[in-house]
């Protein structure tokens, strides 16, 4: 790990942050569309995901140790940010639950729950990508600074458009993705809304969409 991270850092100190970073997160979803959506390899590409850019991320802490902070991995307004973000989570949670009565769907079994307690990990994964990456790079390649309800609009239309072809979750991920960038631009921590995401989606795509996540993840095998 130790050697990865110091190559990484040799490959780094040639590159220019913002458009180095904005490349690799594209790239990030389209091969969301190849490996999850095409091949069915869920599990190799989260895991994949999660050990690339968490090498990144300790790669640029290694070499400034105020990164973390621009991201918004820090715990400073963590209470704060999830308290505005609680509404949409017991909103979403409870409207889920509800249609899953009423569809006849309301079935638990033990799926559930590592994906309740391992999706958040995910969903910060995914918002580190969206906020802490493309939205911070964007503002830094723009000047003048774009507008911030422009740059909202922009980035909820992108995250819409990585849970393409299911339009019910392109809506969804939009207004989602609003709520959560007027949430980082007050308060900057990635910690609550990536756990805000992973408990959302959590719900909606068992109960709503009636997607079983723990065995799309092992599909492929």
């Amino acid at each position: 790990m130790a050697l990865l991270i110091r190559s990484t850092n040799k490959i780094l100190k040639i590159t220019n942050y913002p458009r180095i970073e904005l490349i690799a997160a594209v790239l990030t979803g389209i091969l969301k569309y190849i490996l999850m959506d095409w091949l069915q390899m869920r599990a190799i590409y989260i895991a994949g995901i999660c050990i690339f850019w968490g090498v990144y991320i300790l790669s640029r802490y290694s070499t400034n140790r105020e990164v973390l902070k621009h991201w918004g991995f820090t715990r400073a307004n963590f209470k704060r940010s999830m308290a505005f973000l609680l509404p949409l989570v017991v909103l979403s949670i409870s409207v889920s639950l509800i249609y899953a009565y009423y569809n006849n769907s309301l079935i638990f079994t033990w799926h559930i729950l590592p994906i309740i307690c391992l999706y958040p990990i995910w969903g910060i994964m995914q918002q580190y990508l969206m906020l802490g990456l493309i939205t911070n790079n964007l503002i830094s390649l723009t000047k003048p600074s774009i507008n911030k309800y422009v740059l909202i609009f922009l980035i909820s239309v992108l995250f819409g458009l990585v849970h393409y072809t299911s339009y019910f979750l392109m809506i969804f991920t939009f207004a989602m993705e609003a709520v959560f960038l007027l949430a980082y631009f007050k308060w900057r921590n990635l910690w609550a809304i990536g756990i805000a995401h992973g408990w959302i989606g959590s719900f909606l795509l068992y109960f709503v969409l009636m997607r079983d996540l723990w065995s799309e993840l092992f599909a492929w095998f």
